[in-house]
């Protein structure tokens, strides 16, 4: 039906684009006839006046869908369910016209009139009422375009130079995209859809309520304040609904929030069908609910709500049906008291409540709507209407007779309840934009022949009177700056409303709240927490989660083809932490700081070295000092026995030399414990390299003298005497100064210092403090000499095996090099592959190691044969030729 409507609309506008261009010519051109859509002329409530506004009120919120055929005889639509709220916005409209026609500074000299009819809350209603309304204007349109003064008979009221309406979105959409074309300028009251913004398809469109783009906005905020991140939304099929709950969906998303379900209520729905919704909203964990719906779609589901004994959800609600009087009654008590929610704000308009209380019907043509509220009102018939009553409607004759005078002002109606107007006052304020935009478009400041009057001569045409409604801006009574943007939105302001209980055990709309949509971030929404009731008048705000938020320490790990507010919680990993409650990730810490045993805050890193308290480092000081002690003993007892042959037979001044370096050995393993400074660091590498080098260096002496002292068979032959003292010491200072200049030059170019490693942080937690060699290559320099001079000692020595065995010295330098070797070919994979502290005591054991393998097999034989054996530590036993 509605297809057809603006199809045939679209054609006249198609002839009247012919006309201009000369294609129809205009004295073949004739006005269309006259279709009325839904068979009857609408029921209107007017004034006459010099102008006359039109104004469109859902009256009834039950409409009939039409049979419409422009072949057949066309169905009347009928409508059903009246509205009392709705009734009073329409009388809102004609006091706030009679209050503008009292003012003699706005509009003087002009009389505003107006023509109001019922949408019924329907598309079809309201494209019929449109028609009736505008069809004079169109009328003006077309002789204009004719230069004719012809008139049709369906074409009998004034220019309508804007309109006050709708209330749902639907509707709206349909009269508005009307309307466009013709730049009659539509004004809505309640009509909230963020659709009706697009300036593409509804250029005349205007409202003072704002849209709902800035109400989603809100409700996220709202939402959110509270922590309800899972939510589940009711909507029904309009296109309020519709916009309203995807906007809120996407926005509450990108917020972390979740939608736990989504029911759609049907235009009509079957019992079956609100028995699977409230199976849906039961069982679902999500205890808060987002509503965006009119509250005559959600009487069926609240109804099987109540009968189940439904309570503890936390209800949001938009402004749609924040203030619905319908859902107030006792049945609804516990399941909607605690209902939060937007609301528009609301003001106590002077003079209104009076004006309502003292409407009466009247059988004067263009009252009709009054006497329909009359005896819905008070459910009699008016007597005068009695008459016209079809005589088989037996259940109208059977209503009791109302006169006309009952008094309004004894009943307890939410049509009287004007103490916090909120639609009735943007009714009250698209009048008002209209009459400013009046006032400024006839010039009525104008000093003329007119006396001050305003100029009635301006007519309605080309759309100038739309642009001076764009650009209206004024302060009303309340204090309130009323002006449209570029958008013809309002200033986005709201109240947030608390369902309540009041003295009387009845439900009152409490204000506990404001929302400004214009503010800045982080003022837009103002919360009075205390003065709120909760559902089921629990002390705190309820609880809405799939999952509860995670501890400190832990995070949330999504369940796989689950919202994201469904979740389990995992401990932060090493070295991670979680200050808040229900963090999706873990923080790491910095350098050099790590977790504590809880997960909740960094502190500095555990630092970790080779101490002497450590038990590792200990073990490793008793062994080093057990080292020093016994190499101690040995050069004692060679002091002691320094006259005997076993000493003096390889000069007794290398194996004094030879033990001191022993000492040193094991003594420079202790520069490696305890916490690495600058001067251990610089001390630790150089005396380990140089105190071995001198240990190698004295045995490669003791080897030469060994293998000398056995070929030759005469004592004092020349052998010995190209290899004497002298010699010996030249030697040891030749191989010795080489790894002195190599250390110091290490030492002085690039020296190692304590350095904190927080490599190894992720595995063990610790930081290492350590000396790093900013040179590596000096180290491995270091290392290799030490092993060049063992090499040519075990060389050496290994040729001098075959020699004769009382006591052969080489062969014991043959296992001490073997030993020695073998200790740090093993040490070099080990040093590289241990971690932290564990290095250092690697490299002290391979220090211990050579130092013991050198010590036991050169020293402990002799020692045996002193102490054990004195008959054998003579010249003979030296040379083998003793016999046992």
């Amino acid at each position: 039906m509605e297809g057809d409507v603006i199809r045939k609309e679209e054609a006249v506008r198609e002839r009247l684009r012919g006309l201009r261009k000369g294609e129809v010519k205009s004295e073949n051109f004739s006005l269309p006839q006259c279709a009325k859509v839904g068979g009857s002329e609408p029921i209107a409530l007017h004034s006459d006046g010099d102008v006359v506004i039109g104004g469109f009120f859902p009256l009834h919120y039950a409409a009939s869908k039409p049979e419409y055929s422009y072949n057949s005889k066309p169905q009347v639509t009928s409508c059903s369910g009246f509205d009392h709220i709705a009734f009073r916005w329409m009388m809102t409209m004609v006091f706030t016209v009679d209050e503008i026609n009292r003012n003699s500074s706005l509009l003087p000299g002009v009389k505003l009139g107006y023509r109001i009819m019922d949408s019924c809350d329907h598309v079809h209603t309201s494209l019929q009422a449109l028609f009736s309304l505008i069809k004079n204007y169109m009328k003006e349109k077309l002789t204009v375009e004719m230069k004719t003064r012809e008139y049709s008979p369906c074409l009998n009221y004034s220019p309508v130079p804007a309109v006050i309406g709708l209330a749902s979105s639907t509707p709206t959409r349909a009269v508005a995209h009307t309307l466009g074309p013709f730049n009659i300028p539509l004004v809505s009251y309640f009509a909230t859809c963020s659709c009706l913004t697009d300036k593409h398809l509804y250029p005349s469109f205007l409202r003072t309520v704002p849209s709902d783009l800035f109400q989603v906005r809100g409700l996220v905020k709202l939402v959110t304040f509270f922590g309800w991140f899972w939510v589940g939304t009711i909507g029904a099929t309009d296109d309020y609904s519709l916009y309203g709950i995807q906007a809120f969906s996407t926005q509450f998303g990108q917020q972390g929030g979740c939608v736990a379900f989504h029911l759609t209520i049907p235009t009509s729905p079957t019992v079956a069908e609100i028995q699977k919704m409230a199976d849906k909203l039961q069982r679902s964990t999500a205890r808060v609910v987002v509503v965006f719906a009119k509250e005559v779609n959600l009487l069926d589901l609240f109804s099987e709500l109540t009968q189940r004994n439904m309570t503890g959800i936390q209800w949001v609600v938009s402004e749609a049906w924040m203030a619905a009087n319908q859902l107030t009654t006792p049945d609804f008590h516990n399941l909607l008291e605690g209902t939060l929610g937007f609301s528009f704000p609301g003001v106590s308009i002077p003079g209104l409540k009076e004006f309502l209380l003292n409407v009466r019907p009247s059988p004067k043509p263009g009252m009709e709507l009054v006497n329909m509220f009359w005896e819905e009102y008070f459910g009699c018939k008016l007597e005068f209407e009695r008459d016209r009553i079809d005589k088989s409607n037996e259940g109208a004759l059977k209503k009791p007779v109302c006169t006309g005078l009952e008094d309004l002002s004894y009943t307890d109606s939410s049509y009287s309840d004007v103490s916090q107007a909120r639609i009735s006052y943007n009714v009250y304020k698209a009048v008002y934009a209209v009459a400013h935009a009046l006032h400024t478009f006839l010039n009525c400041n104008s000093t003329g022949p007119s006396g001050g009057l305003c100029e009635m001569h301006n007519s309605f045409t080309n759309g100038q009177f739309l642009q001076y409604l764009k650009m209206v801006n004024f302060t009303n009574q309340f204090d309130e700056k009323v002006y449209f943007d570029s958008n013809g939105e309002p200033v986005p302001l709201y109240d947030i409303i608390n369902w309540q209980k009041d003295s009387k055990n009845e439900i009152s709309f409490v204000k506990v709240g404001s929302y400004d949509g214009s503010a800045q971030q982080g003022q837009q929404l103002q919360i009075s927490k205390n003065t709120i009731v909760w559902t089921t008048r629990q002390s705190q705000a309820p609880v809405s989660q799939c999952s509860s938020p995670c501890p400190l320490g832990s995070r949330q790990a999504t369940r796989q083809g689950e919202p994201k507010c469904c979740f389990d919680c995992l401990p932060c990993a090493d070295g991670e932490i979680s200050n808040q409650t229900g963090s999706s990730e873990c923080i790491k810490c910095p350098e050099y700081f790590w977790s504590d045993k809880e997960k909740v805050k960094c502190v500095a890193g555990e630092e970790e070295f080779l101490s002497f308290s450590d038990t590792m480092g200990i073990i490793l000081v008793a062994i080093t000092l057990l080292g020093f002690i016994l190499t101690t003993t040995i050069t004692i007892v060679f002091h002691s026995f320094r006259f005997t042959p076993i000493v003096k037979a390889n000069n007794s001044e290398i194996s004094f030399l030879l033990l001191l370096s022993l000492k040193l050995c094991f003594l420079c393993s202790l520069v490696f414990i305890g916490q690495p400074s600058w001067w251990t660091c610089r001390l630790r590498q150089a005396a380990f390299g140089i105190s071995f080098v001198l240990c190698l260096s004295c045995l490669l002496v003791k080897t030469i003298v060994v293998l000398l002292a056995f070929q030759t068979n005469v004592p004092g032959s020349r052998g010995r005497m190209l290899f004497g003292t002298f010699q010996q010491r030249i030697l040891i200072l030749c191989t010795t100064a080489p790894q002195i200049c190599l250390s110091t030059g290490w030492v002085l170019g690039a020296p190692p210092f304590p350095f904190r490693n927080s490599n190894y942080q992720a595995i063990t937690g610790k930081i290492v403090v350590e000396c790093k060699e900013p040179w590596p290559p000096g180290f491995y320099l270091l290392l290799g000499y030490i092993g060049l001079l063992a090499f040519v000692c075990l060389l050496l020595a290994f040729f001098g095996r075959k020699l004769p065995d009382t006591f052969n010295e080489a062969k014991f330098i043959t296992f001490s090099m073997l030993i020695f070797w073998a200790v740090w070919i093993s040490f070099i994979p080990a040093y590289v592959s241990s971690p932290g502290k564990f290095s250092v005591a690697v490299e002290i054991f391979a220090i211990l190691a050579s130092s013991f393998g050198l010590l036991l097999c050169i020293f402990v034989p002799k020692c045996y044969i002193i102490l054990l054996h004195p008959e054998r530590n003579i010249k003979k036993g030296m040379t083998g030729k003793y016999q046992r």
